[in-house]
């Protein structure tokens, strides 16, 4: 029997698993949103569809999930990795830095389209209490979906991403209050709701501090193992205990983990931490999509369409109009705000978060949080449709008006160039990129180096480039410049080569050990080479002159003119990959 139980949930986990490697690369081909092909496989697989045919079709056992119970883990498992990766995304510098944009249209956007719909669903005959719940939860937007779509760099996905941070941080809130006013709503008296707070609020505050503190510990003897593995299991050990200790105290463990993620974006890691646990972000939206396409029921939703479609069609028009005038009243522009209206107009997967606590704490009944789970899926399903509708709709606005959007990533802020590197060359560059105001941030793979810079005040940052994912993320379309000071002549070539093939109008200044190196990074795509042998017998050139009587400007002007042609050889070489060339530089250097 015991056998029987764990080959069920093996089963079960290779259900979900495999219908998650599959919808990814399928919908993909057909340029489909994996986010409908994963409902729509939950659909299909799950106790509601093939599912319940297993005990006519008993070979169906192996590619379904008949019972609904089992799926529930995965999918608190899913949502606990989906809310860690939220918290990955918050920080606090960031959210200072947008405190007006999301305290002020983010809050009035929740509050007001909450409200608009909480009043409706109470003239509908729901109780207040159960209004004011439901309100808040459908009036969420949906993180995970929106923001891939959107961007952050956009006006739209600023705009966007404004919103959704103030909702991320009110989910906190919401949870926590729906949670401790749980034992309160099944007669456990008001000192258990005050112990609860006061138990929460502490652990919260112990987290807060302390893990300022041990993270960075943590992590940092993670990266001096240069494993991606154990980074990935000091990663994911945080969540856990985090996600066990707020249990523990009666709170979610969602909350622990979208704490676990915030203290860990306010450490030099968070980058690191981003990429290595990507894979899994993806899957935990993919098992947490699947198991809503498994708890819908097809029979319900064809027999109860008219009222499912008046009520999906209603709350798209109240968050689309309060959102759209929101932002028009804060100074968008008409498309951006239409575009961010039809964006944001769906329920999110964080709404069936909070409809499950509203239900438990018997603020609604299990038959209305059913009914709204199923709206919530159907939104989730139509929002990509929705952001394709509103980008369109807002492209003709554009035109039929001749408003022109501001250039993308003007956010009053003033690009930076990237050092990739902090040895010796590298601090040098950054120390005179600091004299003359420029600013900069570095990206170092050694934590040792990392924590010296970050303590001598240099904006530097733990990640190692040699994977395209720090790459990416670093946003190198919207740098002034790439300055690459590795002592690692393979991979400045390679990160050359793989920056140029994306980005071909940056500049990117590379450091190289001899001509020949240089010449290759020419190739590669660098748009300046230095050799550091050449550099060093200039140098040596331009001091005997001057001991021995040559006038300074004379010296100076020469050792200009012998670099510019010593460049343009080694990159006309690079270019034309001569060998005679090379050897005649080499013969100049010695």
């Amino acid at each position: 029997m015991a056998f029987e139980l764990d080959n069920k949930g093996f089963s079960d986990a290779l259900v979900i698993l495999g219908a998650a490697g599959l919808v990814i690369p399928g919908f993909a081909r057909f340029r489909i949103s994996p986010v409908i092909g994963f409902i729509l496989v939950g659909i299909l697989v799950g106790p509601a569809g093939l599912g319940s045919l297993v005990g006519t079709y008993p070979w169906l056992y192996h590619f379904t999930i008949s019972d609904p119970h089992s799926i529930e883990p995965f999918a608190e498992f899913g949502i606990i990795l989906l809310l860690f990766s939220i918290g990955l995304e918050l920080s606090f510098r960031r959210l200072w830095s947008m405190r007006r944009l999301v305290f002020g249209v983010g809050a009035a956007e929740l509050l007001g389209s909450g409200a608009i719909l909480a009043i409706g669903l109470y003239f509908l005959g729901q109780p207040l209490a159960g209004a004011i719940g439901l309100g808040l939860a459908i009036a969420l937007s949906s993180t995970a979906l929106v923001l891939p779509m959107a961007g952050t760099q956009s006006p739209v996905g600023r705009s966007a991403f404004s919103m959704l941070l103030f909702e991320d941080l009110a989910l906190v809130p919401i949870i926590f209050m729906l949670g401790a006013l749980a034992p309160t709503a099944s007669d456990a008296g008001f000192g258990n709701l005050v112990e609860t707070l006061i138990k929460g609020g502490i652990t919260v505050a112990i987290m807060l501090v302390a893990g300022k503190y041990l993270l960075t510990h943590i992590f940092s003897q993670a990266a001096r193992t240069k494993s991606p593995e154990v980074f990935l299991a000091a990663s994911l050990l945080v969540v856990i205990v985090s996600s066990m200790v707020t249990s523990l105290v009666g709170l979610s463990p969602i909350v622990g983990a979208l704490l676990a993620g915030l203290l860990i974006a306010e450490t030099e890691y968070h980058g690191e931490v981003e990429i290595i646990t990507a894979p899994f972000k993806g899957l935990a939206l993919g098992v947490f999509l699947l198991t809503v396409g498994m708890s819908l029921d097809m029979r319900v939703i064809l027999a109860n369409w008219p009222m499912l479609v008046t009520a999906v069609i209603g709350v798209v028009i109240v968050k689309t109009v309060v959102t759209a005038l929101l932002l028009r009243f804060s100074g968008a522009r008409r498309a951006v705000a239409l575009e961010v209206g039809l964006l944001m107009s769906s329920p999110s997967e964080t709404t069936l978060i909070v409809l499950s606590a509203a239900s438990a704490a018997q603020l609604i009944l299990p038959s209305t949080a059913a009914f709204w789970q199923i709206v919530t899926a159907i939104g989730l399903t139509i929002t990509p449709l929705l952001a394709h509708l509103g980008h369109d709709v807002a492209r003709r606005i554009d035109l039929a008006s001749g408003e022109e959007p501001p250039p993308m990533g003007d956010d009053g802020s003033r690009p930076a160039a990237v050092v990739i590197g902090f040895g010796r060359v590298g601090r040098m560059v950054c120390d005179l990129l600091k004299t003359h105001n420029q600013p900069f941030v570095v990206v170092e793979s050694d934590a040792d180096v990392v924590a010296e810079g970050r303590r001598g005040g240099y904006p530097i940052m733990f990640g190692d480039v040699s994977r395209a994912e720090m790459l990416d993320k670093l946003r190198l379309g919207h740098a002034r410049a790439l300055i690459l000071t590795m002592d690692d002549p393979v991979l400045s070539i390679r990160v050359t080569k793989r920056v140029r093939g994306w980005v071909p109008d940056l500049p990117i200044i590379a450091r190289a050990r001899d001509p020949d190196h240089a010449a290759q990074l020419y190739k590669a795509g660098a748009s300046d080479a230095v050799p550091e042998t050449l550099e060093s017998s200039l140098q040596l050139a331009e001091t005997a002159l001057v001991d021995l009587g040559v006038a300074m400007g004379p010296v100076i002007a020469s050792i200009h003119q012998t670099r510019e042609d010593l460049r343009q050889e080694i990159k006309e070489a690079g270019e034309l990959d001569s060998a005679p060339r090379l050897r005649r530089l080499r013969e100049n250097e010695a």
